[in-house]
């Protein structure tokens, strides 16, 4: 069976969605700044940078420095305040046919609770997502996402205030990620966000000094590196929370990365570290979401979310490699056994007519991977012509994908890199001499 056509949507909670991927917040601006670049209505939604109930400066410069496979920041919330984000930003939004989700922040119960107010009855929003990853100030500074009682209190008080939808936004740097989700979800969140970025740090080691203007405070480590963190998290608090509603976010650079995270129990995704690179990204990766799924054989891409949890069989790729069937041409048979790829030194031949798993034991060839239920099986080049064709244009799909993902990187890299260079020359330290 080919897939033209891939149903690409979504929902989370109680949210529709047209298509699986959504900007992240901090990474998409507060308008339409990527609008120039992509369709800001094809995509799920537009996660705009987070907001407080009043403006607020963020962190000294430099705030952003490149890593290796990705980036650390340090811009501590930067916003004009949801009232002025409502009266500027909003509408050219709405206008352009995005689907909005709002993000917030606060440094008490209180300003959660006075943030999410000022969204109430917002047009075009259609969620909250609460960003919890900040310092309560009535706890010693401790984050709100460290604590499950902090966090209940703050997705409580926006989801009370605010009347829409609220997804609770969790940090990575805990001891038990899903007992916090837990808290969060008992609090009213339809939603889990996962995750946001991991602590981390850069030092001058010539200069002896911090990288980023936040100094001890360090900053978020995104992009590529935290990609098996975010699929641990999204993976854990599926299966602890089967029913809640999931976003993937963390290192989501194409298509494929948005799959993996989707068959971990996400039921859409966030790009974000990899638009600073290309502001197409968000975009590329829905294309490329969907391009897969064709490759794939995955006609909807609701079958994918939660199906390493499953027990059903996963639908598989295109392969020409099929295990043998009875053939009365002893020709073709020949041919199947000169060209099929000998097992590893050591392991178990199969019988006719089965396959063998992964741990050498035979199981019947209809359950095979690779091969779906009454469909007749073949072997190495006993596959059709076509199906040939369709493995070498897969293989060539996958070698570009790979490509495009090594060029975002570096571009990413460089444009970090750049960035940092732009803000220390923009704010040289008083009295300290140029590095």
């Amino acid at each position: 069976m080919r897939v033209r056509r891939v149903d690409q949507r979504t929902s989370v909670g109680s949210v529709a969605l047209r298509a699986p991927v959504l900007t992240a917040s901090g990474t998409a601006g507060h308008g339409t700044e990527l609008g120039a670049y992509l369709d800001l209505a094809e995509l799920g939604a537009v996660v705009v940078k987070s907001l407080a109930a009043e403006p607020w400066p963020g962190n000294p410069a430099p705030r952003v420095h490149p890593t290796p496979a990705g980036m650390l920041n340090s811009v501590g919330l930067q916003g004009p305040g949801v009232d002025a984000w409502r009266r500027q930003d909003l509408p050219a939004l709405v206008e352009r046919g995005a689907t909005v989700v709002a993000s917030i922040w606060g440094r008490s119960v209180a300003e959660y609770a006075a943030a999410a107010r000022l969204l109430a009855g917002a047009e075009g929003v259609v969620a909250v997502e609460v960003n919890v990853s900040c310092p309560n100030l009535e706890d010693r500074s401790r984050m709100f996402a460290h604590s499950a009682s902090a966090t209940a209190e703050a997705v409580s008080a926006a989801v009370e205030a605010s009347g829409l939808p609220c997804w609770a936004k969790l940090s990575p740097n805990v001891p038990d990620l899903v007992e916090i989700a837990g808290a969060a979800l008992t609090a009213g969140a339809e939603a889990l966000v996962l995750v946001n970025t991991v602590l981390g740090m850069a030092i001058d080691p010539a200069r002896r000094r911090y990288r980023l203007g936040s100094g001890p405070s360090g900053g978020g480590l995104s992009g590529p590196a935290i990609r098996s963190v975010a699929v641990r998290a999204v993976h854990d608090c599926r299966a602890a929370f089967p029913t809640a509603g999931i976003v993937g976010v963390g290192g989501v650079c194409r298509g494929v990365d948005a799959a993996e995270l989707l068959v971990a129990g996400a039921d859409a995704v966030e790009v974000g570290t990899a638009t600073f690179a290309d502001p197409r990204a968000p975009a590329v990766v829905l294309h490329q979401l969907v391009r897969w799924c064709r490759r794939h054989r995955v006609a909807a891409v609701r079958d994918l979310v939660g199906a390493v949890h499953a027990d059903r069989p996963v639908i598989p790729a295109p392969r020409a490699a099929r295990t043998a069937t009875t053939t009365s041409s002893p020709t073709a048979s020949s041919m199947a056994a000169a060209t099929q790829t000998p097992p590893p030194a050591g392991a178990a031949s199969s019988p006719a007519g089965t396959a063998s798993s992964p741990a050498g034991t035979a199981v019947p060839a209809a359950s095979a991977p690779g091969v779906r239920p009454g469909e007749p099986a073949t072997t190495g080049t006993g596959a059709s012509v076509d199906g040939d064709l369709v493995v070498r244009l897969k293989e060539a799909l996958d070698t570009i994908d790979r490509r495009v993902a090594v060029q975002a990187e570096h571009m990413a890299r460089l444009n970090a890199a750049l960035a940092a260079l732009t803000a220390a020359l923009s704010a040289p330290e008083p009295g300290e001499p140029p590095p």
